[in-house]
């Protein structure tokens, strides 16, 4: 692979690289280029298949973007991303006879999709202009040179291409020594950048978190004074791109960034309104400062990678403190019922950004629940609020117990192993109600039949309200033998029909 243009890519000179450890710059660039090499060899037999039957259209094709980046970081997956002078129309003519599969979702945009020998494909027209400024949709504009392309790319490490089948290497904004710096810079002037998408200023956050990038001060400063250029972007593009920075390994870091800049006020301000100011009088702890590290402990629970349910509630969890917040007479705070607002405030956020209802109610229930542990205190729970406690967290139990766990960040470590016996007398108890009674599947022991059978009651309103009578004592007092349950509910319904 040759180099056009320098990593410096202004000057044509080669870069000069800031970073620990390295003898010299020359065995740097030198060290990036052999892993891109490895990777693109890799990928080559399918890159170069492909590269020559765009040649015989008479096209070009490039490996370009984040495929790019990735290769010289050494992380290029399956993923990969190619831009080409050849029109959608052209492209398909292309790619339908040599790909496995191919899809047209993103033929609007300029971009076809294909599968081949396992690798996924996005082949796209090279672009211009792409946002309307006044618009919430992207408007596509088709280029004619790859330089084009690139300079309208969000960030210099995302603009830098490998033209094939030669191995070309360009790079006209200097991408290698960003990405070898590990900085994001903008091809042009931020400004520019986020006048064109505003998104990009959420993709500098997500890069940030992605790749544990620095983002250079002029476009934090750009950030900061464009930041209520994000209120035209789309609820679900803004949603898409804050679940990749918090699915990312350094979450805190892009979160951290939304909120100094102001973007967080715009699109999640209930995350910047958790730095609630005490003073010498009114101390308590720092809910926002809490809030990561109980976002991080979290992510050191997860068992089966990024669990983005547990990752929003341990973020979401204590967003009703600001608004409960009370100073009382001794000198304490108190954030009553701040779990009941928080799940509230959590579904109306949630949909807001357009997140899927069955996400929303999980999330919902996990900040509402995230309290219950600390009625357990020195260990009095009965067998029947043990039932309940698994009962009311169904499905989301498991995730329940993690974010329990991590919402202890008190420094006082007697204190946190305390609440961690406690816990795990917790886990101990519901572990063996479940092997004794099956509390997976707590129902009553007389289901909608048998009520309606015993009592000679059609459906209706009085087996519903049966059924919960029923459900109640299951719950209170563990399974019962049928007669007993029959028993039991002749009562209710003789004390129902003297009522």
């Amino acid at each position: 692979m040759h180099v056009n243009g320098g990593a410096g890519g202004r000057s044509g000179h080669v870069p000069s690289f800031v970073v620990p450890n390295a003898k010299d710059n020359l065995s740097v660039l030198s060290q990036v280029q052999h892993r891109a090499v490895s990777e693109l060899l890799r990928v080559a037999p399918v890159a170069d298949d492909l590269a020559r039957r765009f040649q015989e259209a008479g096209f070009s094709l490039a490996l370009v973007g984040g495929s790019v980046r990735d290769a010289l970081l050494g992380r290029l997956g399956n993923d990969l991303d190619f831009t080409t002078d050849a029109r959608p129309e052209d492209i398909l003519k292309v790619v339908r006879p040599w790909a496995d599969s191919v899809w047209e979702v993103g033929i609007a945009f300029g971009t076809v999709g294909a599968q081949k020998d396992g690798y996924q494909i996005e082949v796209t027209t090279y672009r211009s202009e792409a946002y309307d400024r006044t618009s919430r949709k992207p408007e596509v504009s088709y280029g004619d040179s790859i330089e084009q392309d690139l300079v309208r790319r969000d960030f210099t490490v995302n603009a830098m291409a490998v033209a094939l089948p030669e191995k070309e290497f360009i790079d006209p904004h200097g991408g290698l020594g960003d990405l070898t710096e590990r900085v994001l810079r903008t091809p042009g002037t931020p400004e520019e950048s986020f006048s064109d998408d505003p998104l990009r200023m959420m993709r500098a956050a997500r890069f940030a978190a992605q790749l544990d990038f620095e983002v250079a001060p002029e476009v934090v400063t750009a950030m900061k004074e464009m930041s209520e250029r994000i209120e035209i972007v789309s609820a679900e593009r803004v949603r898409d791109e804050l679940n990749k920075l918090i699915l990312s390994a350094h979450p805190r870091k892009g979160l951290s960034l939304l909120v100094d800049t102001g973007l967080a006020d715009r699109i999640l301000p209930e995350l910047p309104a958790l730095r609630l100011e005490s003073d010498e009088h009114h101390r308590h702890k720092d809910v926002y400062e809490h809030t990561l590290i109980v976002l991080e402990q979290a992510m050191a629970l997860e068992e089966s990678g990024p669990d983005l349910t547990l990752r929003l509630a341990a973020l979401l969890h204590d967003i009703g403190k600001p608004r409960t917040r009370r100073f009382e007479k001794d000198g304490r705070v108190s954030f009553h019922h701040h779990e009941v607002v928080g799940a509230k405030m959590t579904k109306k956020r949630m949909t807001a950004l357009k997140y899927s209802n069955e996400l929303v109610k999980d999330v919902s229930r996990l900040v509402e629940l995230h309290l219950r542990f600390h009625g357990y205190g020195t260990g009095e729970w009965t067998d029947s609020a043990v039932r309940r406690y698994v009962r009311d967290a169904g499905p989301l139990l498991d995730r329940l117990h993690k974010l329990t766990r991590s919402d202890c960040t008190t420094r006082n470590k007697r204190k946190a192993a305390a609440l961690s016996r406690a816990y795990d007398g917790l886990e101990d108890r519901i572990a063996q109600l479940q092997e004794q009674e099956e509390l997976d599947a707590i129902r009553p022991d007389l289901d909608g039949n048998d009520i309606m059978q015993i009592l000679g009651v059609g459906p209706g309103p009085v087996i519903g309200r049966a059924y919960k009578h029923m459900l109640e004592l299951r719950l209170e007092n563990g399974p019962m033998e049928r007669d007993a349950a029959v028993t039991a509910l002749k009562e209710w319904w003789a004390e129902e029909e003297q009522g």
